[in-house]
């Protein structure tokens, strides 16, 4: 797909009947389109960039239908001082940003309150768990189906005796049926001979999924969406208007659009779309970064994630992807690629026979809520606007599932889930 064919179309849209504007074409709203389309809209989607930049490509590539933890958890805080002080450390904040980050770190530290888990990991879980299975189903005869694999989501434990199956982030997987095994290391070694024999045990996550290539796959869903008549709109969306009909003008570069729904699926830039509606949405940029080593020469099956430093490990058809951190500093702040330079010392501790002489960086925001659910359903007063945003570190595994949440609801048959959850009025 190029960007002229997929652009191809106009901003006029059908005239009449059940039509739907999507905001935003990264995993999220492309898999927004597909599920609308399924329910006989005709869509348009609009973003300033091609689709499935962004998050969507520079992602770790991690499929996780067991994703039921929150990233807020008890006793979190004692651990954030150490972070910010390690120059390795998976978390950094630019100082100037923490008067503005203050009230959303305020709220992210209550959604970790042990009595909050439990609702907030069934809602993850209910987000979450089939996606192996829908993007299976969406990727089937379109050419990409080898682009998800089979895989063994690996933990990596350096001191044997803090892989405890036992510990309540374990748990709550165990919980909610995650198959989990502990190996030593000479066992995780006959599994992915690389990783340095530093590693004292593991824990493996079973049946779980790995994108050889992220942003190929939602390339390939964007060409589905046009190959079912959507219209792909290339052009910044600059506000929504209310209409006066429980719905909205938006206002773009190709024209003001207007449709029966209106999904925002604009990732980390959503709560500036809606502020002018009046709604001031605890969103932040959880910004990320990757480095992807060209030729590593060694040979990974499986992903693995880096324990203590907090970052994950990707075999990939670019190469071997190492992706984490969580960077605060807002939307607007240049990208700092120190922080993904630091990537090149992790990997040989993790991989010591690992080639970093080939790499290339990357930085994408990441759309965060403080408690690590995303909005999805009406706003406020304007049933014909949907929210599909906020889904921090599990975009792409969240996208199939969340789709089908959003035109359900837009075609009045909410999924038999409980979506209340994902309310955005739970935060206004």
């Amino acid at each position: 797909m190029t960007d002229a064919s997929f652009g191809a179309g106009t901003a006029d849209g059908p005239a009449e009947g059940k039509d739907a504007i999507v905001v935003g074409a990264g995993i999220v709203g492309i898999c927004c389109a597909l599920a609308l389309q399924d329910k006989g809209f005709a869509v348009r989607l609009i973003d300033r960039d091609a689709p499935a930049t962004g998050a969507s490509a520079g992602n770790a590539g991690i499929i996780s239908p067991w994703s039921c933890v929150p990233q807020s958890m008890p006793g979190l805080w004692r651990q954030v001082p150490k972070w910010l002080l390690d120059p390795e450390g998976p978390v950094k904040l630019r100082w100037s940003y923490l008067r503005r980050l203050t009230p959303w770190l305020v709220a992210f530290l209550r959604s970790g309150r042990p009595e909050r888990l439990p609702a907030i990991a069934d809602a993850m879980f209910a987000l979450n768990q089939p996606s192996l299975e829908l993007y299976r189903s969406l990727l089937k005869g379109t050419g990409g189906e080898n682009l998800v694999r089979d895989s063994y989501y690996i933990h990596l434990y350096r001191r044997a005796e803090d892989a405890r199956l036992s510990d309540l982030s374990w748990r709550m997987r165990l919980e909610r049926g995650s198959t989990l095994e502990r190996v030593t290391g000479e066992e995780l070694r006959e599994i992915e001979p690389a990783v340095s024999p530093d590693y004292g045990a593991a824990i493996l996550i079973k049946q779980q999924g790995r994108a050889s290539d992220p942003g190929a796959i939602g390339r390939v869903l964007a060409r589905e969406v046009e190959r079912r008549g959507g219209i792909f709109l290339r052009g910044e969306v600059r506000a929504l208007r209310p209409d006066g009909h429980g719905g909205a003008v938006v206002d773009s570069d190709a024209g003001a659009l207007t449709a029966s729904k209106i999904v925002i699926a604009a990732g980390a830039w959503s709560a500036r779309l809606l502020a002018p509606l009046g709604l001031k949405v605890p969103l932040e940029s959880e910004r990320g970064y990757h480095l992807v080593f060209a030729n590593p020469g060694v040979a990974l099956s499986n992903t693995l994630s880096e324990t203590d430093k907090k970052f994950a490990i990707n075999p990939m058809d670019m190469g071997i992807r190492l992706a984490g951190t969580a960077e605060f500093a807002g939307l607007d702040a240049p990208p700092n690629y120190r922080r993904a330079e630091v990537f090149k010392r992790l990997a040989r501790r993790v991989l010591p026979g690992i080639n970093t002489q080939e790499t290339s960086a990357w930085m994408g925001q990441r759309p965060s809520m403080p408690d690590s659910l995303p909005c999805l359903g009406p706003l406020p007063g304007l049933p014909n606007i949907l929210a599909a945003f906020g889904h921090a570190h599990l975009g792409l595994t969240g996208a199939p599932m969340t789709g089908r949440i959003v035109a359900g609801l837009a075609a009045g048959a909410p999924p038999n889930i409980d979506l209340s959850a994902y309310r955005i009025e739970r935060f206004l």
